[in-house]
């Protein structure tokens, strides 16, 4: 039996990994696909990759027959379109961030609890050999308990090739919130705790386009569960020249009890100093899982075992980025989670 799926919005280029994947699948069938802005329809035409079906995704939600949807709107309509299509039952895969504000998180967990509808999201730094690998040695106490933890997820900010609407007001609902969700999700993962308060969080304005409403620049603190603290900056500063090639992109650095481990998404290895030793020493990365968010996905709309990332952790990791990205835009401190 095929999975059969639709697509909502093609407006972020993340969405392509998901029709690619599902595209190459014998037990997923793409039955519809809705886009609902001329232009964007305009270049998914010229793509080929998928046939645009729909241009009213509500209208989609009523007359096909899905499972599940796969949303890639806009950030900020992706949470009224995840409330409206788990109110028709379907299941719900998003690129991140799931939604932009608390209000529709909350919806879309108590429809998702209700009505036993899975909600998945595209945590694919999961997959990645190097953050395995992360995972595998924390959880076994290659260097003891976490004492502090500290990641840089700064993206180029390529004007040229991102979309327009990251400029428009309301659009793109924070940087925080944008970007800081895949952090704050692995860094649970990997070490298995949770957060207690965000600390303090900035956004501000650096270098985007004159009449640009894009706060580009942001970076938050928290304290995690055992008390350890979490440092983070998730600016849109990286070169643009440089693309996503710079070893600092998605670095992260563990601080245990027994020593430091530290990689990024673009290492080739994995580097640890070990409390008693002179000199730190190289660690392979561990095999790679390409497309596991979307098996976990599947699996979890399917009951079947293999559920990787479960719907309670793209919640949790979409509350707090919404929470750090809230005590930013208002000034907060010491926000109790």
């Amino acid at each position: 039996m095929k999975t059969k799926v639709a697509f909502i919005g093609f407006r972020h280029p993340h969405i392509w990994d998901v029709v690619d994947r599902m595209r190459n699948r014998q037990d997923v069938q793409i039955v519809a696909c809705c886009e609902e802005d001329a232009a964007a329809r305009e270049a998914v035409a010229r793509d080929g990759r998928v046939k645009i079906t729909h241009t009213d995704y509500g209208k989609m939600l009523e007359e096909v027959d899905c499972e599940a949807v796969v949303v890639g709107d806009w950030f900020g309509k992706r949470g009224r379109i995840a409330v409206d299509a788990l109110r028709m039952g379907r299941h719900v895969l998003s690129d991140k961030p799931l939604c932009t504000s608390i209000q529709e998180l909350d919806k879309i967990q108590k429809l998702s609890h209700d009505g036993t509808c899975v909600v998945g999201m595209m945590l694919d730094l999961r997959d990645s050999g190097v953050f395995i690998g992360l995972h595998d040695l924390v959880r076994r106490g290659a260097i003891g308990e976490i004492r502090a933890v500290s990641f840089g997820g700064q993206h180029p900010l390529l004007p040229d090739s991102r979309p327009s609407w990251y400029h428009e007001e309301g659009r793109q609902g924070g940087t925080i919130n944008d970007i800081a969700v895949h952090g704050i999700d692995a860094v649970s993962w990997i070490t298995g705790l949770g957060y207690r308060r965000v600390v303090a969080a900035r956004v501000w304005k650096s270098g985007p386009p004159a009449g640009s409403h894009l706060l580009n620049a942001g970076q938050f603190m928290l304290e995690m569960e055992n008390g350890a603290g979490l440092v983070a900056d998730v600016s849109y500063l990286s070169p643009d020249s440089q693309g996503y090639t710079l070893p600092m992109y998605w670095r992260m650095t563990f601080w245990g009890g027994k020593g430091v481990l530290e990689a990024g998404l673009t290492s080739k290895e994995i580097t640890i100093w070990r409390e008693g030793e002179k000199t730190g020493f190289a660690i392979p990365p561990a095999e790679p899982r390409p497309g596991g968010y979307l098996e976990s996905f599947l699996h979890a709309v399917r009951g079947e075992d293999g559920v990787l990332i479960p719907s309670a952790d793209a919640f949790l990791a979409s509350r707090i980025a919404l929470k750090a990205q809230e005590a930013a835009d208002k000034g907060l401190c010491g926000v109790i989670l």
